[in-house]
């Protein structure tokens, strides 16, 4: 039996947790009892991928039953280490007070290659695009950028990089040769031009990554699923799996990329644009940095960049879509002048 399995034994989860979980909460005598849901589930014969949350209902002192979720992300051959430290660093760098936060890191397991943390409980700034909320949306895009200059700025001096491979377009998992290899064995009609964009957006970034040392904390994967509304005032960011070092501007072109491709079914063109503009107005007036014509061009590469893994995504999975997939090469070729 693949050992991921146990995860969703309630037994099972109910021990490991009076363990490693409950004596975290000191307010809390006992757990009464838990609800196991599987977000991704991943799982074959040895290998697997899954995230899962679990609906623990805790008992305090005074007998009062206190419910929240706690949520697991494992992966059999991506220890999920790295989110565990991610998080325990930014929980140890205040991003656990004020408006901007993060879920709370509580253990990883070395049995499972998983990190377990409590979850936080809102909607997701894509569940307020899919209904055209366009007051959540102008809301949560300005937090959104205040959090990632909320990120942005912390300091780095001493810190190990929390995920090495992720740190530069050409090495991001599963990497770009063996991107190529499949788009070649697979999709031969678009193997050309998946060449050059990688060979110029490779190129664009080693060209600022050898002027200039100064590197950032990134999220890594800054997208509208990945930001949480929570009650009227509070944002968190979630999926810490590519957490890392790099150029800033991509947590930018990122969330732009991510933000307008999410929002092709708005029918106001000009709110999209607008939103564009509210989120870097707001990125730069926080993070103290300005705009100008070198970051535009940085936060474009990394635009385009997303767009090529958006298309890849829609090539590669269990069910492909290439009549999406061909719309965003078409379109990463025009803004590269291929």
């Amino acid at each position: 039996m693949n050992k991921i399995l146990y995860l969703f034994n309630k037994e099972f989860v109910k021990n490991l947790f009076d363990k490693k979980v409950l004596p975290k909460y000191k307010n809390y005598k006992k757990i009464s009892s838990i609800k196991i849901k599987s977000y991704k589930h991943g799982v074959w014969d040895e290998t697997y991928h899954v995230v899962i949350e679990f609906y623990v209902v805790f008992i305090d002192e005074n007998n009062n039953k206190i419910k929240f979720p706690i949520f697991c992300s494992a992966h059999s051959n991506e220890p999920r280490k790295n989110v565990y430290r991610a998080l325990k660093f930014l929980w140890e760098n205040n991003f656990n007070k004020g408006y901007l936060i993060v879920p709370k890191p509580l253990f990883y397991s070395n049995y499972f290659k998983a990190t377990f943390y409590e979850g936080v409980v809102g909607d997701t700034l894509f569940s307020y695009i899919k209904n055209d909320d366009k007051e959540n949306i102008r809301l949560i895009v300005k937090k959104s950028a205040q959090w990632f200059a909320k990120l942005h700025n912390l300091k780095i001096k001493n810190i190990k990089n929390f995920n090495l491979s992720n740190s530069r377009i050409e090495t991001v998992f599963p990497g770009v040769k063996n991107v190529l290899k499949r788009i070649k064995s697979e999709y031969p009609e678009y193997i050309d031009d998946y060449k050059k964009i990688y060979a110029l957006i490779i190129k664009n970034e080693n060209n600022f990554l050898r002027r200039s040392r100064k590197r950032y904390l990134i999220h890594g994967d800054a997208h509208p699923d990945n930001v949480i509304k929570i009650g009227k005032e509070k944002t968190a960011v979630i999926d810490f799996a590519d957490f890392c070092l790099g150029d800033f501007t991509r947590d930018l072109g990122t969330f732009l990329q991510q933000f307008r491709y999410m929002s092709s079914k708005i029918e106001d063109k000009n709110f999209i644009s607008e939103m564009e503009r509210l989120f870097l107005d707001n990125y730069f007036k926080n993070s103290k940095k300005k705009l100008n014509d070198e970051i535009k061009k940085r936060i474009n590469n990394y635009y385009n960049y997303t767009s090529i893994r958006t298309a890849t995504y829609f090539l590669m999975k269990e069910k492909p879509n290439k009549t999406r997939a061909e719309s965003l090469i078409k379109n990463v070729c025009k803004n590269l002048g291929i």
